[in-house]
């Protein structure tokens, strides 16, 4: 399917947060068409628990991403991006062409859904929106987070290239880690002790399809 003939998929999003934003840097680099609708936190007509939007995520959390050239609804971050890799990543520009390379992808890709998006997401939390004040809570989540960070500082000094994977190219795995390490501010955390950390972030936020990424959700339409 020429991208010329691709009607523009849509793509559910907070203007806050940073999984949507990962989907939209995976539909950037593909060079596909989409438009972004913004939904509040709520349950009215424009908010993710209200009923409009629980029939597209019975889940009630962004990113969804509909695909009207499928009639395909996919939701949550991993399952979106996983779908437009094998619809329309035909030439594994963001995925790899061989089962090693897809294992390594995984796992990269679960380490952060299942470990680092959380322990981040906990230091935003406790050091923000917690109604009770919390160090130990917030204390031991730093803790993780450090911890995360440093895997990905052994990784990314063990080879030349920058990218998480070792190559000349970036891959799905750096969009994914980025719009999470990007918090790392707001999260109270800092990156001094992983200077090769902070390297890639920079390299990260300075593709093109990073920074069309945060310009076209922030600009999206509110449902």
């Amino acid at each position: 399917m020429s991208n010329n003939t691709i009607k523009s998929l849509i793509l559910h999003a907070y203007a806050t947060g940073p999984n949507p934003y990962k989907v939209a840097a995976v539909l950037e680099a593909l060079d596909l068409p989409y438009n972004v609708r913004l939904w509040t936190f709520g349950s009215d007509s424009h908010g993710v628990k209200g009923p409009e939007f629980l029939a597209i995520n019975p889940n009630g959390r962004v990113p969804a991403l509909q695909d009207p050239n499928t009639n395909i609804t996919s939701w949550e971050s991993m399952a979106c991006i996983n779908y437009l890799l094998r619809n329309y990543d035909t030439d594994d520009k963001l995925g790899a062409s061989s089962e090693a390379g897809r294992v390594e992808i995984d796992q990269w890709t679960s380490s952060l859904i299942s470990t680092m998006g959380p322990m981040i997401g906990q230091c935003n939390w406790f050091r923000h929106y917690n109604a009770v004040k919390n160090d130990d809570a917030y204390k031991r989540y730093k803790a993780q987070a450090y911890g995360c960070f440093g895997v990905l500082e052994v990784q990314l000094k063990s080879h030349e290239g920058g990218w998480v994977i070792a190559g000349e190219n970036h891959s799905v795995v750096d969009l994914h880690f980025g719009p999470w390490i990007r918090q790392y501010g707001y999260a109270g955390l800092s990156l001094d002790e992983y200077p090769n950390l902070k390297a890639w972030l920079d390299k990260v936020q300075g593709l093109p399809e990073a920074i069309k990424a945060y310009e076209m959700v922030k600009a999206g339409e509110e449902a």
